[in-house]
Parts: C-alpha cells; structure tokens; sequence
C-alpha cells in the first residue's frame, strides 16, 4: 500500500466539478485531477470520485450520453488502476442497459480487476430521477484491500436501513458518492455523522462541487471514523480530500459498545 503505516489504508476523495451533459469533457478533468492525487506523498491506496461524474443531471437527454453498458467507464478506471496500482471507487455514472438507464458505481483493485458493482437502490424524486432512472436491486459490498466497504449513493444515506444492512453483512466502511447541494449542508454532515456513529463503520463521502441550471454543490466531502469524529472534511472549492483509515479501529470501537450484540432484531424488524 502506497501508505506505510501498518494496517492503514490512505484514501484521497476527488472532489471536482463536474459539466453536465459532457462525458468526454468530464472524464479528462476527473482524469488530471487523479494523476495529482497519486503524485501526492504517500501515494494514496484508494481514490473515490463523485456522483453521476460522466453526465451530470442532464437526465432529459440521458439516453443519448449514457455510457452503453458501462464499458468506456470501466475500461478507463481499469487501466488508471493498473497503471497507477491504485484502488478507485469510480463514484457513479450513468449507464445504459437496453432501454433502461442505471446509475452506477464501479469499483477496482490495483490490478485493475473490477471487485464490485453497485446501482443506486434509492431514486431521487426532487431530480425526477425515478422519471429517467431505473433503481438498483442489490446491496453490494466492496473487498477493498482486504476493507469490506458497503456501496451507497447520495440520497441512499437518508435510509439508515441500508447502511445497517451492510455493517451487519461485515462492512466496516461505507462508500458515499454524491451530488449533494445547498441548502441541505447541515443534512449532509449529520446524515453522514449518523451513519457513522449508529453502524460503529468509517463513512467516506465524495461529494461534487460547482453550479449546475441553478443548483450549487458544496463539496464538503468527509472522511469520518467509527466514533463519528471527522478525519478530513472539504471546502467549497475542488480540491483532493485525503484521510487514513484503521480497519482496526473499528473493531476497537465496536468491542466498546457492543450495539450489535444488544439489537433486539426480533421486536424491530420486517415493519
């Protein structure tokens, strides 16, 4: 791993701009800003780009510039990985499968080989996502490294239930790329925080930044540990967020307060 501290993992979260409605545009610009990011010293182990990075919320011409079945996307993230010997968390793009568009993550080890898929389970309907998109089905988590890292989306993070699903399926990390804008700051970071805190897991939230037809994003990407502290949070402006985490850690913190061995699933659960 590019950081030599035992057992750690060094995660760099690409908070870029994004320019909606222009694939190739956006792939160089992401592009130039992960070959800064594994320059840095020490070199990151893991990068983790933002939300829909390829298209943008241009969703009323989404048919024509999602990428068909992923495949430009995933030879791309490929590659950077192998060549860089970086794991990437390749945030989510739009992709096409027949008639019926996903918003999808992909995700890869250093070698380049994909460890995972994740389609975006909850639609946003203040963005007419359930108008353009096609909700996922799965919950999917991510062997990053030996981290077990459960995928989530944006507006995912308001449904606590999937974030408990994952940690109890063995994920000590939770994945957040996202589109987040103002005036919701405060939801974004107490969300974030929550999900932390209640699941004892890391959370690591890359969010975008810039204007897009009148909405602004705030970036304020997080790195936050098991006890909800924050390692690294991002400004307005793009920028590389780079943190290190513990798989340790949260062992620790989940041996201090035992909430999963004192749920009482059999009072509170299938309602």
């Amino acid at each position: 791993m590019g950081y030599k501290e035992e057992n750690k993992l060094g995660v760099a979260l690409i908070q870029a701009d994004i320019e909606i409605g222009s694939p190739q545009a956006n792939k160089a610009h992401l592009e130039e800003l992960m070959e800064q990011a594994v320059q840095q010293n020490p070199k990151p182990d893991l990068l983790v780009l933002p939300e829909m990075w390829n298209t943008g919320y241009a969703l009323e011409q989404i048919q024509d510039i999602a990428d068909p079945e992923g495949q430009a996307t995933q030879a791309w993230l490929s590659s950077f990985a192998q060549k860089h010997e970086v794991m990437i968390v390749g945030g989510s793009v739009a992709v096409k499968q027949g008639d019926q568009i996903f918003n999808t993550m992909y995700a890869f080890d250093q070698k380049g080989e994909k460890v995972g898929e994740y389609s975006k389970l909850h639609l946003f309907r203040l963005m007419d996502e359930e108008k353009h998109l096609t909700a996922g089905t799965e919950l999917v988590t991510l062997d990053l490294g030996g981290f077990q890292a459960g995928a989530s989306i944006c507006y995912d993070i308001r449904f606590p239930e999937l974030a408990r699903s994952l940690a109890l399926g063995g994920a000590k990390m939770l994945i957040v790329p996202a589109e987040w804008p103002h005036p919701r700051l405060h939801h974004w970071r107490t969300l974030l925080m929550a999900r932390a805190i209640e699941n004892q897991m890391y959370v690591v939230a890359c969010n975008r930044v810039g204007s897009s037809r009148g909405t602004d994003f705030f970036g304020h990407s997080l790195i936050i540990d098991p006890w909800g502290e924050i390692i690294a949070e991002g400004s307005e402006s793009e920028e590389i967020v780079t943190g290190l985490i513990s798989p340790e850690l949260v062992d620790d913190v989940r041996g201090r307060i035992p909430v999963f061995a004192d749920r009482r699933p059999e009072i509170y659960t299938d309602k």
